[in-house]
């Protein structure tokens, strides 16, 4: 299966399980600049930011591993972009949601709430 369309379906799994879950889906794919946030959502009054990782396997270790310190650094910064261009006075968290879906189709969800925080810059 292409990477893109491997990818999207586990980001159409991941909404189902958060729409499930009781979360509001505000955006999906939502660009800013040359990069994009997978799913937008609101859980009660916090605004959450998620990454999905699909894998076919974990032989490399688990999907979340995956979202290093570069991509969270994006991802602390877009969502700070994303809240000011909407005027949202909400929480924010930052989750992600591992996916592998084996050869057979087995299929094993992961969320990671709260899977890291923004660190403060120093000059």
């Amino acid at each position: 299966m292409e990477n893109k369309t491997f990818g999207r379906q586990g980001e159409d799994l991941a909404v189902e399980f958060l729409l499930n879950e009781g979360y509001e889906i505000l955006e999906r794919n939502w660009y800013f600049k040359h990069n994009e946030v997978d799913i937008l959502a609101k859980d009660q009054n916090t605004l959450v930011v998620i990454e999905v990782k699909t894998r076919s396997g974990n032989s490399y270790g688990e999907p979340y591993i995956a979202v290093d310190f570069r991509k969270q650094r994006y991802l602390i910064f877009a969502a700070e972009r994303y809240i000011f261009a909407r005027n949202l006075d909400l929480e924010v968290r930052f989750d992600i949601i591992s996916i592998i879906i084996n050869h057979s189709g087995h299929i094993t969800l992961e969320h990671v709430k709260e899977a890291f925080h923004p660190v403060a810059r120093s000059r």
